[in-house]
């Protein structure tokens, strides 16, 4: 098992450097994925990437979270690594669980190991219901309640199956990317664990979500993803009974 830290980026300039930092402090390489940010970001990640075990990957144009993950996780498996841990570039979470994904994943190569988010107080109270309504959702297309959190960004990959079912459908390449994965490598069988992780949201936090823009183009992946469960409803019912 070869392992490596994928950080999706942009313009978190003053997230970034405390990240990588505890991230290394770990002795796990690291591979960020700028998603076409400004000249300023562009600045940090050239000082991040004098760092040993730190490598930056330049996207020309901004296409989206996805489209980064995407981007990281066909360069890693060039470089040779097995599996990923996915990281946001914003410093919501606890790094703190790191060896635990980390060893989880050791013991299940074959598993996605996810976060399962233990909220604080800063979370704010439209971006809680809003997961209450994307749970039921997910439960709907996946037809089980595996999935117990689908937008928790601090996960385990393990790249070959990950990378099969991205290459299966056609995706979500920006918000709705964390999601629709998922319930993806859920169709497809692959197992998933689930360790508990501190998330926090700080008051001086940046945002890129596009209320509007972003929360159609989810609801247009919830609805993909509802007539892809419709198909595959025969096999998924037949889990139920295993």
């Amino acid at each position: 098992m070869k392992i490596a830290v994928l950080i999706p980026y942009y313009n978190h300039p003053n997230a970034i450097g405390a990240v990588v930092e505890q991230i290394i402090s770990h002795g796990l390489p690291v591979l960020i994925v700028n998603d076409g940010s400004s000249a300023d970001s562009d600045k940090v990640l050239a000082r991040l990437a004098e760092l040993a075990l730190v490598e930056v990957l330049h996207r020309e144009e901004n296409g989206g979270k996805g489209a980064a993950v995407v981007s990281g996780l066909r360069w890693a498996e060039q470089l040779g690594f097995s599996h990923v841990i996915q990281v946001d570039a914003d410093g919501q979470h606890d790094l703190d669980a790191l060896p635990i994904l980390l060893g989880t994943a050791t013991e299940n190569p074959e598993a996605l190991i996810a976060g399962q988010p233990q909220f604080d107080e800063s979370i704010p109270r439209r971006r809680l219901y809003g997961r209450y309504i994307t749970h039921f959702l997910v439960w709907l297309n996946s037809l089980s309640f595996a999935i117990k959190d689908s937008m928790c960004g601090f996960r385990v990959y393990p790249l070959t199956a990950t990378l099969r079912a991205v290459d299966q459908g056609e995706m979500h390449w920006r918000m709705g990317f964390d999601i629709e994965i998922l319930v993806r490598l859920h169709w497809q069988g692959v197992a998933m664990l689930w360790v508990p992780v501190k998330v926090s949201y700080p008051d001086d936090g940046v945002s890129h979500f596009r209320a509007v823009q972003d929360n159609l183009e989810i609801a247009s992946t919830h609805w993909r993803l509802f007539l892809g469960m419709l198909v595959r409803s025969p096999k998924l019912v037949s889990r139920w009974f295993k």
